[in-house]
């Protein structure tokens, strides 16, 4: 996005962070406790609201105004929420996962319609059947540490980093297990948890992508 557009594209941010951040905020907190009438605090709505603004604006800044974009945006303000249910309740709700899948698949298939990016539909088709496979097959060896959540994540965050490029989607992966790597050393020093805890992944590897799509920075128009 030219530098003149940015405070355009930070108006965008934050109206969809405090338009979708408070409604955001209640569904992670109803997904976390499986109660339809849980209520999110301030400091859940404000943390929520930012990170929301983060989201929309990271994904203007890095397509630009393109049908890519909202897939970029969908899956971000996907990952806001399924990182808070996950660091509750150790669950990443298909309920969020499902529509998320959805979105960002019609979203790059609308953006190679109307710009031609097929051979970037083709590599996230291929990314995201890869990571899941592989994040299956891996939960099947070792189900302790990975569930069907998280090879559903995968699958999504591959599809995302997939259409940006197979660089991406290594980065990724290798970033979201550093990250996890990182959390866990963390919490065991600080005596919060034991070696053999099982600890969420959802969040190291949303963390992962994120700073994935930063190092790959603007993607080059279509």
């Amino acid at each position: 996005m030219p530098a003149a557009d940015l405070p355009l594209a930070a108006a965008l941010a934050l109206a969809g962070g405090l338009a979708l951040g408070p409604w955001l905020a209640r569904v992670a907190v109803r997904q976390a406790r499986r109660d339809d009438a849980a209520r999110a605090g301030p400091l859940r709505t404000v943390l929520t609201v930012l990170l929301v603004a983060l989201a929309v604006g990271g994904a203007l800044l890095a397509g630009g105004v393109r049908p890519a974009t909202v897939a970029l945006a969908w899956a971000g303000v996907a990952g806001v929420v399924l990182a808070q249910v996950d660091l509750a309740a150790h669950r990443l709700p298909d309920r969020v996962t499902v529509p998320a899948y959805a979105a960002v698949a019609t979203a790059l298939l609308v953006d190679a319609v109307a710009l031609g990016t097929w051979p970037a539909l083709l590599r996230a088709v291929l990314a995201g059947a890869a990571a899941f496979g592989l994040a299956a097959c891996a939960a099947v060896v070792s189900p302790r540490g990975l569930g069907f959540g998280d090879v559903k994540l995968l699958g999504l965050l591959g599809l995302v980093l997939g259409w940006v490029g197979w660089g991406a989607l290594l980065a990724g992966v290798f970033l979201g297990l550093v990250a996890g790597a990182a959390a866990s050393v963390t919490l065991v020093a600080a005596g919060r948890a034991g070696w053999r805890t099982a600890l969420p992944f959802g969040p190291p590897l949303l963390v992962g992508a994120a700073l994935a799509l930063v190092v790959a920075g603007p993607l080059p128009p279509a």
